[in-house]
């Protein structure tokens, strides 16, 4: 699993990003917790996954690209509409994926 380093966070887990993340590494349950990674499909922008469904072993977990934390699913879809929103005002593009991972990349540089 690789988390962004600008990871959006929604209003309710607010400073408690860190533990919630920690959990989900540590493969802790969490009720109503939500992981906003890029598309596993590449027609799609976001994907939107309870972090329960995380702990099963046959998730592939490896290649997840987490770029938001949200409790419930109305603050998730929230968030996620915030993350598109934020490129496009930055880019004037829809193209998500594309943003996040070449802002990773100049991160890394």
């Amino acid at each position: 699993m690789i988390w962004y380093k600008n990871l959006y966070v929604g209003e309710r887990i607010g400073r408690g990003a860190a533990r919630v993340k920690w959990k989900i590494r540590h493969n802790a349950g969490q009720i109503s917790i939500y992981v906003i990674a890029l598309a596993s499909n590449e027609k799609n922008l976001l994907d939107i996954i309870p972090a329960q469904e995380l702990l099963q072993k046959s998730y592939p977990k490896k290649k997840l690209y987490v770029v938001g934390l949200a409790k419930g699913y109305d603050e998730a879809i929230e968030t996620a509409a915030s993350i598109v929103m934020d490129v496009y005002r930055k880019t004037g593009t829809f193209t998500v994926r594309d943003y996040i991972l070449s802002e990773s990349r100049m991160g890394n540089s």
